[in-house]
């Protein structure tokens, strides 16, 4: 059964066609609003979240399909011991698809492994988000219409941002791309992200301590915030927590057609004077995540379908 639980499980020619999918939603959404009728949509967050989740159910009911859904594990029948596998034959019963997120890294491939239904990882723990990375890389293609020989900065919590994991493994795959890895050195990319993506495609890329000594050169900038639930004790949040905020003072060297995301929530690392600049696309990123997921779990629903 075919799930989504990294990037790279999607080749660039899936990515190409659920732009595709996406953007033909997003020019006539009437055509889809029945495309799952009759189908549900577990969505199994064992982690706080907000717009990740009702991304994924408002992806489900626009295609006139139905939601089950376990938030929090205290509320489900992991409080009592049940493992993922369990969980995962169990909910197999009830529905057509599952989206999960759960705090510990390779929980999602135990469930994809033990499902009969086809798996979404929507975040687990620090390792990977890849629904996260579709709506950043359609948003990237909405504002640049390309996705090769773009500068990207990445900016803030580098090392447990599983969102910048995976928009790293995604854009290293297109041509003539170069990345600026920005945060302060407790947070810097982990050295298994480098070694086995940058360093092994050749891909040129530089570190650095300093965002407006960066910021000339970028076309894109990824925004993240420092995350206090990632971090073992307080004293070094609250240190580090603040290392970067985005003001328009910082903007003023920046391209003019330079796209500002973040895959949100923020705390304060965007004062809110960005919003207000054209720049500013994270919020155009919550809309496109929201037809991402929808093209997703029409492919994998279809492709489940095939199967029987």
């Amino acid at each position: 059964m075919r799930s989504v639980i990294d990037i790279p499980d999607l080749s660039l020619d899936e990515l190409k066609e659920l732009i595709d999918v996406a953007m033909d939603i997003i020019a006539n959404p009437q055509k889809y609003a029945e495309a799952c009728h009759g189908k549900k949509l577990a969505t199994l967050f064992f982690e706080p979240s907000t717009r990740t989740r009702m991304s994924f159910e408002a992806a489900m009911y626009e295609l006139g399909g139905n939601v089950i859904s376990v938030t929090g594990a205290g509320t489900s029948s992991a409080a009592k011991g049940e493992s993922m596998a369990d969980t995962a034959k169990t909910v197999s019963c009830y529905a057509d698809i599952i989206a999960v997120r759960h705090p510990k890294e390779g929980s999602a491939y135990v469930m994809a492994q033990n499902a009969t239904i086809p798996v979404i990882n929507g975040g687990d723990g620090g390792h990977s988000h890849p629904t996260q990375t579709l709506a950043d890389l359609l948003t990237i293609y909405r504002e640049k219409g390309r996705f090769e020989g773009l500068t990207i900065g990445l900016c803030g919590d580098l090392k447990f941002g599983r969102t910048v994991h995976s928009l790293i493994q995604a854009m290293s795959r297109y041509n003539g791309n170069k990345f600026v890895l920005i945060s302060p050195e407790e947070l810097k990319v982990p050295s298994y992200v480098k070694k086995d993506v940058l360093q092994q495609r050749g891909i040129p890329y530089e570190q650095t301590t300093d965002l407006e000594g960066a910021m000339p050169q970028l076309d894109i900038l990824y925004m993240t915030r420092v995350q206090r639930e990632r971090f073992f004790n307080e004293e070094d949040y609250l240190r580090l927590k603040d290392s970067y905020i985005l003001n328009m003072e910082k903007l003023k060297n920046a391209k003019p057609d330079l796209a500002i995301l973040h895959p949100l929530p923020r705390v304060n690392e965007i004062s809110v004077a960005v919003d207000n600049d054209p720049r500013a696309c994270y919020f155009k990123q919550v809309l496109n995540g929201k037809y991402m997921r929808m093209a997703l779990i029409l492919k994998l629903l279809k492709e489940a379908q095939n199967e029987h």
